[in-house]
Formats: C-alpha cells, sequence, structure tokens
C-alpha cells in the first residue's frame, strides 16, 4: 500500500455546505432554503447583490466559521485516512482566517498534516507543491480547474456543483466512499501519481 497525499477543501466538504445560509438568513431577512443554493454565487440563493454578501461575510466571517457545523462522518473517515495517508487541508478563505480556521480543526481533533489558506480560489499550485494524490473538493469550479491539471478529483455532492463531469472528477455522496475509493488508489500499482 503506497502512502497518498490527499489534499482537502474545508468549507462544504469538511463542514456541512449549508453551514452559513443561517446567520446569512437572520442577516438579510431572508428564507433561502439549500435546494435554492443552485450555484456557488450564494448572492443569488439570498436574492441580494454581491457586493451586499460581501459586508455580510467580512463582517461575519469570524463567528460563521467558527460556529461551522462538520459534515456527516468527515470526522471519522478522515481519522480514519489519516493513519495511513497524509492530510493537508487547502482552503480557499484568506490568510486572515488562519488561527480561526486551526481552532475548528482542532476543536473537531481532525488530524492534520498541512493547512493552506490560499486567499484565491486558484489550488492548482498547492496541490502540485503538496504531490496531490487526490483533491477533495466541493466547488465545481476548482474541481474543473484541478483535474485540468491533470489532478483526480472527488467531488463531494452539493446542489451548487451538478454539472457533466470530466473523467477524472468523480461524484461521491459521503466520506464513506471517499474512504473507498482513497483505499483502491492507494492498493493500485497502476495508479499514476501526479508530478504536474
Amino acid at each position: 500500500m503506497r502512502t497518498l497525499n490527499l489534499c482537502i477543501d474545508i468549507d462544504g466538504t469538511v463542514t456541512d455546505p449549508y453551514y452559513w445560509l443561517a446567520r446569512a438568513n437572520e442577516y438579510f431577512n431572508t428564507n433561502a432554503k439549500p435546494q435554492n443554493v443552485c450555484s456557488y454565487e450564494f448572492a443569488e440563493a439570498l436574492g441580494v447583490t454581491q457586493e451586499d454578501y460581501d459586508i455580510f461575510y467580512n463582517s461575519c466571517a469570524h463567528a460563521i466559521h467558527a460556529e461551522a457545523k462538520i459534515r456527516l462522518d468527515a470526522k471519522y473517515v478522515i481519522a480514519y485516512l489519516a493513519k495511513n495517508h497524509n492530510i493537508h487541508y487547502v482552503t480557499a478563505r484568506d490568510k486572515k482566517y488562519t488561527d480561526i480556521t486551526s481552532a475548528w480543526l482542532n476543536k473537531h481533533n481532525l488530524p492534520i498534516r498541512s493547512l493552506t489558506l490560499t486567499g484565491n480560489a486558484d489550488k492548482r499550485q498547492n496541490a502540485k507543491e503538496l504531490n496531490c494524490d487526490i483533491f477533495i473538493e466541493d466547488s465545481l469550479d476548482n474541481a474543473l480547474q484541478l483535474s485540468g491539471a491533470g489532478y483526480e478529483v472527488l467531488l463531494i455532492d452539493c446542489t451548487y456543483n451538478k454539472s457533466l463531469l470530466p473523467k477524472n472528477v468523480t461524484r461521491v455522496n459521503s466520506w464513506y466512499k471517499i474512504a473507498m475509493i482513497a483505499a483502491k488508489r492507494a492498493y493500485d500499482t497502476n495508479f499514476k501519481l501526479k508530478t504536474a
């Protein structure tokens, strides 16, 4: 069995994908539900401008990230994967949220080899630096970008990432499915490690 470098997004992947919605509804006096979130442009689901959404996020980000709920089975599966593989969290969060992000990971006792806050959505360079074997994501745009660079991506299912997917992006419905795919790759002698 080989040791894999697993790159894992945080928001919507390790966290519940809609954890921010209750606070956003309260802030904007709206009643958006998860099924209304049909794209990664969250302002659309709330019926507000992107500028207003950005003001909301910038004023509430620390609270939003601190109170985030963990996705079902993520803690158990990541702990299991960490026994044999390297866990690298790669999030588009701005670097100013490093402390709150680290505190949240520690609060949930999530194993960690490294944590990278990119401050933007382009994670290809991070994947290269971490010698990523599998990238676990919830953002369709990120998944397509990473797969276009040759990385295998597991896209965890959400209402906002529905689309036809290229060959090296696999839609998964649970963290258990992620564990099964990682195990298969670890034992597959024909599995090519990414060297882009």
